[in-house]
């Protein structure tokens, strides 16, 4: 007589993803930590599940588990969608475009050092501060500002940062529309007119 146990394990499927290295890219796994170098630089990521493994085989690495269940299955596709983000951050970047919008009082922003300073913004005396980490670089032009680095997650941090900096909420917005905002996303434009 075969136990409850033993049909269980028979009954448990298998899963198993892959993604494909370009050209110019390669992957290292030690330990639970996966580091994919490519021509722009290279990203860590630690890639730690219960009963979900990672393996580098040649110019493929591979996502998966042997005990599938719907929790395994989120994280396995998770890993895919972030292993997929580190090979285009390090062959092609990411980038945002911001840009500053004021009506009465006129706003200056820049960036001293790795410190994003926001003046002036509706006459405020103090002005606002955002860090900006060593790995993402922020280019100032007038209104125009674009964030740009090869880790997805950290540039859009950023540029969600410098957004929020400028976030109002004692006024209508409907009304006072001051403040710096996201024009551009590596996966959507949007048709505002300035």
């Amino acid at each position: 007589m075969v136990s409850k146990q033993e049909q269980v394990k028979k009954e448990w499927k298998t899963l198993e993803q892959s993604v494909s290295l370009v050209d110019g890219v390669t992957a290292e796994l030690v330990g639970k930590t996966i580091t994919v170098k490519g021509p722009k630089g290279e990203i860590s990521k630690l890639m730690k599940f219960p009963n979900v493994y990672v393996e580098v085989e040649g110019n493929q690495v591979k996502v998966g588990t042997k005990r599938f269940t719907q929790r395994q299955k989120k994280i396995i596709f998770t890993y895919i969608a972030h292993l997929k983000n580190m090979i285009a951050g390090v062959t092609e970047g990411f980038e945002y475009e911001l840009k500053v919008v004021f009506s009465k009082f006129p706003v200056t922003v820049s960036l001293k050092g790795n410190v994003f300073e926001v003046k002036n913004l509706l006459g405020e005396k103090v002005p606002r501060t955002v860090e900006v980490p060593q790995d993402v670089k922020v280019d100032v032009k007038g209104a125009d500002i674009k964030v740009s680095g090869i880790d997805k997650e950290r540039v859009g941090q950023v540029a969600a940062n410098l957004e929020q900096s400028c976030r109002i909420t004692h006024l209508d917005r409907r009304v006072i529309q001051d403040g710096i905002f996201i024009t551009k996303k590596p996966h959507k434009v949007y048709s505002w007119k300035w």
